[in-house]
């Protein structure tokens, strides 16, 4: 019983300094400034500044509650403990306090600048063809599996399909509090080793797809990044994404090239075409984000000559799935043997080691 009571001690001693490092008091008074905002008929003039708003309250509200309840979990671990009435779910009562715990503490890693925003993830087949296009859609099933399991929308927002099967290209967003955060690290190359399902000889097989992360950026986050509208190339066209009659009857899908640099970015996920504008603004302007990112950090190291963020040979983790069974990261050394449950979305092990890495734990 002394051992239980010392770990629920180091749990609740554990969670107020957490508190203190979030400065949980603010974020209580920021909520209540965002309900009484959210509480005025006017908000709901300019509707893109209110969804905004209320996703924030949601989360907002979300990370409170988790606080307290967890609060409230040890204290009454804490009781029980004292009066030794101790149940056989009491120990695994424990763990499940201590893993929300340290959830909670991987969040304060999230400190940097966009951290907070949405995510918009681009998976790209690599050379192979069928193979390469098959695992491409593996890994949209992955990312989408894992924005599920944390309670995030997700939205395509553009698709190229495989002439056979899988994809070639897909853009998605990914909406929800850290999203970009959690899913900043998992840009780079990835590759996979299996018998071939597309070859009758069951050869095995190794194919590539590059992921790309980016925050969600609008206007009012750059307002030093200046897009000019002559640098601009639109294109629209008829989408391909399922949408209804009116979709794919009306060019609503568009394609934009920023002359200047030659980044391509296109959106057909919406109904109407200057929605689709939008999200293709707002990719494009993290787009250039991204570029002056890399460039300044070149520049820092005293490189010359052209940056390719998330290149072809920045290659992060490994699937194999024959001879054997293993995913194994290349920069943390994670790996496990369950390839199914990470294919169907469990990633936290490999998010978390990598935050910590690049925390410099």
């Amino acid at each position: 019983m002394h051992e239980e009571k010392s770990r629920i001690e180091e749990l609740i001693s554990r969670l107020e300094k957490l508190k203190e490092a979030v400065d949980l008091a603010k974020k209580r008074k920021d909520a209540q400034i965002m309900e009484a905002e959210s509480a005025d008929p006017a908000l709901w003039n300019d509707q893109d500044k209110a969804r905004k708003l209320m996703q924030e309250l949601y989360d907002a509200k979300k990370e409170i509650q988790e606080f307290e309840d967890l609060t409230e979990d040890l204290q009454t671990l804490k009781g029980l403990a004292q009066e030794e009435a101790i149940t056989e779910d009491f120990e695994k009562e424990i763990a499940k306090s201590q893993k929300t715990l340290d959830k909670l503490e991987l969040s304060t890693l999230l400190s940097g600048e966009y951290d907070k925003k949405n995510a918009i993830v681009s998976i790209h087949a690599g050379q192979g063809g069928i193979e390469a296009m098959d695992w491409a859609s593996m890994l949209l099933r992955m990312y989408l599996r894992f924005c599920e399991r944390r309670g995030w929308k997700t939205a395509i927002l553009d698709s190229t399909a495989g002439e056979e099967a899988g994809i070639k290209s897909v853009t998605f967003k990914a909406e929800g509090a850290y999203s970009y955060g959690y899913l900043k690290g998992e840009a780079g190359t990835h590759r996979l080793v299996r018998q071939s399902p597309f070859n009758a000889d069951n050869l095995r097989q190794t194919s590539f797809a590059l992921v790309e992360v980016l925050p969600e950026l609008e206007e009012v986050d750059l307002p030093d990044v200046k897009i000019k509208d002559e640098d601009l190339d639109w294109q629209f066209f008829r989408s391909s994404s399922q949408g209804g009659q009116n979709v794919q009857k009306v060019s609503t899908a568009v394609r934009v090239t920023h002359k200047p640099t030659g980044i391509v970015v296109s959106a057909q996920s919406e109904r109407f075409q200057e929605q689709n504008r939008k999200i293709a603004m707002n990719l494009l302007r993290s787009k250039l984000w991204l570029l002056e990112k890399e460039r300044a950090k070149s520049t820092k190291k005293g490189l010359k000559g052209n940056y390719k963020p998330a290149s072809w040979g920045n290659q992060i983790r490994s699937y194999v799935l024959h001879p054997y069974k293993m995913v194994k990261d290349l920069r943390t050394e994670i790996e496990t043997s369950n390839t199914e449950a990470v294919l169907g979305g469990d990633l936290d092990a490999f998010i978390e080691a990598e935050l910590k890495l690049a925390r410099g734990d």
